[in-house]
């Protein structure tokens, strides 16, 4: 039971750590980049992103860290386990603080970026990109911070289960070499 629970663990941090990096990325990189750049290229950008990026991999991976955290905290259910729970679901809360800024703030401004249409079928490309920009940027800086939150709280919780899988196995009885020890015992 302890490697599928720390298999389990190990797959939510692991995907928290991935989209926390990806959302970093935008953070420091795409979005900066794409804010030297005029109207159309920033629209046309975030048009295509936005329909690359739904795909298997980042699926499982966003997904996956509110997934794979419950499947790691329902795991975790147990009394000998509980310390470990306890960082579980504070990370499971804080991805599904985060998982919902995505869906509720992300998402909505994406699809209307979307909704403008094609980039050389706007009128005012000034306008789609004031509308979008600037709350889409600011989201996204709060659900990489969210999103690592959680990882770094996960890497605590693989410590914590660790640490009491030490404990266990220190507590655990030695086991002896019975032969050797009844063989000495007839000298």
């Amino acid at each position: 039971m302890f490697a599928l629970r720390i298999a389990a663990l190990v797959a939510a941090t692991l995907s928290t750590g991935l989209i926390a990096g990806l959302f970093y990325g935008y953070a420091n990189s795409v979005m900066p980049a794409l804010n030297r750049t005029d109207d159309r290229v920033l629209i046309d950008v975030m048009q295509k992103i936005n329909v690359v990026i739904i795909n298997p991999v980042f699926m499982i991976g966003f997904l996956g860290t509110v997934g794979f955290s419950v499947l790691a905290a329902a795991l975790h259910l147990g009394k000998d386990v509980r310390a470990t729970l306890i960082w579980i679901i504070v990370a499971l809360v804080i991805n599904v603080i985060a998982f919902g800024v995505t869906s509720g703030l992300n998402v909505p401004l994406n699809n209307q970026l979307e909704a403008a249409g094609d980039v050389s079928g706007i009128a005012d490309l000034a306008a789609v990109r004031a509308q979008f920009e600037a709350d889409w940027v600011k989201w996204n800086i709060l659900r990489a911070v969210l999103h690592t939150a959680a990882f770094l709280v996960l890497c605590g919780a693989l410590f914590v289960a660790g640490m009491q899988r030490g404990e266990e196995k220190s507590a655990a009885p030695q086991a002896t070499y019975g032969t050797q020890q009844n063989f000495s015992n007839t000298l």
